[in-house]
């Protein structure tokens, strides 16, 4: 292999002769060998648009010439569209800054800029001008968390908020036993209890979106302390209304820079509510696993579709694969969240600096989100199909029909003709006729599970 050199403050360093990045990238590869972990290709995004506006932003300022400052502006866009993606190898695990990440940047637009130009762009002086990683790497985090949100969990979450309330619907006059404290409990329609899933992800689609407007606000323009030395006052305001018109989406310098890079408030509050979709996707994949058991020793209320064989040795052997895979992510999650809550206490005055796994953590979390409700929805609850035999089968052996009896004969009678219904092994119906002077037409209207179902599907 080929190599050239270059020198930095800490001398010369040798780099293979076809990489467009520089010393200070290099040094990175060579101290981060660590877990050749990536940044997901919106971070990437996130990042050369964040130049290429900075770059803008120092023309219309005057502050950068014109031939660099469109140059710097051509590379980055290339880069911003998935090109060069090759020329960027740095590990997660860096610099707590993300000062290697942000010079591989500066390095390699360098580069390009420099062959579109045929003059010598510098890194620092021309790419980074106005900048520090200190605060381009905290928008870039911010910036790259919104568009993943926005263009690929939130719409999964709408269609799965959807796909439950078709559910719901076709579900509206299924009766079934309802359970608390996983034992037999009064009646209820499957659609109420599919309504309660739709409930779920629409509070938490709106969660999400509360918890978007802190990461709408950047830290653009306040460089290493947040006091914005080096740069032009207007700086950070004008990168973030050009990112706005760039991406679509309402960026905001922050109102306060030592806030904004000292702390990671913001992506720790995106993070709570992504652990709290990840609660409530657990609690509706578990109870569809529990309703779907069997199919002959379960509950086996409904039928979730077959996607795979389930075993390896027992023939016939359908397993629910797919909310298997859903309860793996959220606890992905669920753990991720906890990475970024003690990173984010981590910070120490005027940075914190575990920014790095803080960025990759949080965008992991909204991807696998993403692509984990895609497959639930499309492969799981759009297929489930009620079993109404089995439901009936098990209501009418619901010694909690003996709920109704209370307001006739007093809760200890009611509780008697229960009790003695679970030992003899008989219905509630059954053993009720005997004991109690009830009519029988009287009984089987106090003891219709459609007269006990009082509330209907809400909107």
């Amino acid at each position: 292999m080929a190599f050239r050199k270059e020198k930095d403050a800490l001398g010369e360093i040798k780099i293979p002769s076809d990489k467009l990045w520089g010393a200070g990238t290099q040094r990175a590869v060579e101290n981060f060998p660590i877990s050749r972990l990536q940044f997901p290709s919106e971070f990437f995004e996130a990042f050369a648009l964040l130049k290429e506006c900075s770059a803008e932003t120092n023309l219309e300022l005057g502050v950068l010439e014109p031939h660099i400052a469109k140059a710097i502006i051509k590379g980055a866009e290339q880069i911003a569209k998935g090109e060069y993606r090759d020329q960027f190898p740095i590990d997660v695990f860096q610099t707590g800054s993300g000062t290697s990440t942000n010079m591989n940047f500066n390095e390699v637009i360098a580069t390009v800029a420099s062959q579109k130009s045929r003059k010598r762009v510098h890194p620092n002086d021309h790419v980074n001008k106005g900048q520090s990683s200190n605060d381009i790497f905290p928008s870039a985090i911010h910036v790259s968390a919104v568009l993943m949100l926005e263009r690929k969990l939130l719409p999964q979450l709408r269609i799965l908020e959807e796909a439950l309330e078709v559910k719901t619907k076709e579900f509206k006059n299924v009766i079934k036993v309802g359970r608390t404290h996983l034992q037999d409990a009064t009646p209820i329609l499957l659609g109420q209890e599919f309504s309660g899933y739709r409930e779920q992800v629409k509070k938490c689609n709106q969660r999400i979106r509360n918890a978007l407007s802190s990461l709408l606000e950047l830290a653009v323009g306040g460089t290493a302390v947040g006091t914005g030395l080096n740069t032009h006052p207007d700086f950070g305001g004008q990168v973030c209304l050009r990112m706005s018109k760039r991406t679509g989406f309402k960026f905001r310098e922050a109102s306060n820079h030592f806030e904004a890079q000292a702390s990671k408030d913001g992506c720790l509050e995106m993070s709570g509510t992504l652990k709290t979709l990840a609660v409530a996707l657990t609690k509706i994949a578990n109870d569809l696993r529990w309703l779907a058991c069997g199919p002959r020793a379960g509950i086996s209320e409904i039928v979730l579709p077959e996607v795979q064989p389930g075993s390896s040795i027992m023939p016939g052997k359908v397993n629910p694969v797919i909310p298997e895979s859903l309860l793996q992510i959220c606890a992905k999650v669920i753990g991720n969240d906890s990475t970024i809550t003690w990173a984010a206490a981590s910070g120490s005055f005027e940075l914190n600096t575990m920014m790095p796994l803080i960025a990759y953590a949080l965008l992991e979390s909204i991807e696998i989100l993403a692509h984990g409700i895609q497959t639930f929805e499309k492969k799981c609850v759009r297929g489930i199909q009620a079993n109404p035999e089995r439901m009936d089968e098990l209501l009418k052996r619901n010694l909690m029909l003996a709920t109704p009896l209370a307001v006739k004969v007093g809760y200890d009678k009611a509780a008697e003709v229960a009790k003695r219904a679970y030992r003899e092994n008989r219905t509630v119906f059954e053993v009720a006729l005997e004991m109690l002077s009830i009519s029988e037409e009287e009984l089987a209207r106090i003891l219709d599970p459609r007269q006990m179902l009082r509330a209907t599907i809400p909107k």
